[in-house]
């Protein structure tokens, strides 16, 4: 799966992680993060996190914890 960064958050919890988050997509408009997220939260967090603020969950792998996000323009 494509993706232009990538980015480890380990096990921050999903609060400090969408803000992290935020900051890092409004600097790559359009283009495609792959996060690797350990929070428990995380499978359904940042879905509906995706939906509420416009940006694309183009891909998700639970086993590897990944999620590819492409940044609105």
């Amino acid at each position: 799966m494509h993706f232009d960064a990538e980015w480890d958050a380990k096990d921050m919890s999903c609060g400090d992680l969408v803000l992290d988050l935020r900051s890092r997509l409004r600097k790559m408009p359009g283009k495609v993060l792959k996060v690797i997220a350990r929070d428990p939260g995380a499978p359904s967090d940042l879905p509906a996190w995706c939906k509420m603020t416009g940006d694309e969950l183009v891909h998700q792998d639970p086993v590897a914890q990944a999620y590819w996000i492409r940044a609105r323009l």
